[in-house]
């Protein structure tokens, strides 16, 4: 079994606030929120001090033959994390090199990827979705045999409220924990709305260009952030219309005329 996907469920899992005296402990327990840093290249410069403070690492793979040697090479440099494999230029049809590469967990797309993926035990599987999918689509993702969701909004500078709609919006369909990629640049009160939002870890690009230490402070912020207790994540109900039998309708408007008439009387 996966280890990141052990730890992504532990911290997706809202535990009941424990009554009595002991209820008041539950509130220095602070849930924390996955960090996944990626590289976004194939060759990253320090890339022990880049990914430091991160909980998991993704390297892109766009051929399970090279797997091994990539693994090898981000395994050694930072042994510390869990890494997994973004499928993100081509789909793997299989991906039993990865899993010997040492790769604890798979990111993959929904729209390119062989259901044969499935067939694999040995690593966690991420699905890749679009931030458009529809609601029925997107239930229809919560009953698939994966073991997280991960939304993609591309690069951006900043968060937005649309981003923040869409994200509750999957946490609320969803019955599984949710990852979301988000700008390097997040700050501490954007971490605390994501957190509310329903969102379980992010994704952040990690390279040159960027300070070494970012994900490193990122872990800070996150650290620092005071969660409440209990996280309330709200299951989304099909409105549907109240329907009222013809002869209810009919009795209850021969009573209002009664009513009227004694009242007028």
């Amino acid at each position: 079994m996966s280890k990141f996907i052990d730890r992504l469920n532990q911290i997706s899992r809202v535990a009941p606030q424990p009554m009595g005296f002991k209820a008041g402990a539950s509130l220095s327990a602070k849930p924390k929120m996955l960090l996944v840093a990626s590289l976004a290249g194939a060759d990253v410069e320090q890339l022990a001090e880049r990914v430091a403070g991160a909980d998991a690492g993704l390297i892109a793979i766009a051929k399970a033959s090279l797997a091994a040697k990539a693994f090898t090479r981000v395994t050694q440099a930072a042994p510390k994390i869990m890494w997994g494999g973004w499928l993100k230029d081509i789909a793997v049809k299989d991906i039993t090199p990865v899993a010997k590469a040492g790769a604890d967990f798979v990111v993959f797309p929904a729209a390119t990827t062989p259901i044969s993926i499935a067939q694999n035990k040995e690593l966690g599987k991420v699905l890749e979705v679009e931030a458009s999918l529809g609601e029925g689509l997107l239930r229809a993702a919560g009953e698939l045999p994966v073991d997280a969701v991960l939304i993609d909004g591309g690069k951006k500078d900043s968060l937005t409220w649309h981003n923040l709609m869409l994200f509750q919006r999957f946490a609320e369909l969803l019955a599984k924990p949710l990852l979301v990629s988000v700008p390097a640049e997040v700050t501490a009160g954007e971490f605390q709305s994501l957190w509310e939002a329903g969102v379980d870890g992010v994704v952040i690009e990690v390279g040159v260009g960027q300070a070494v230490d970012r994900v490193k402070n990122l872990r800070g912020i996150i650290d620092k952030l005071v969660f409440p207790p209990q996280r309330k994540r709200k299951k989304a109900e099909a409105l549907l219309p109240r329907v009222v039998p013809v002869a209810e309708t009919a009795a209850e408007e021969e009573e209002e005329e009664e009513d009227e008439a004694d009242r007028l009387g």
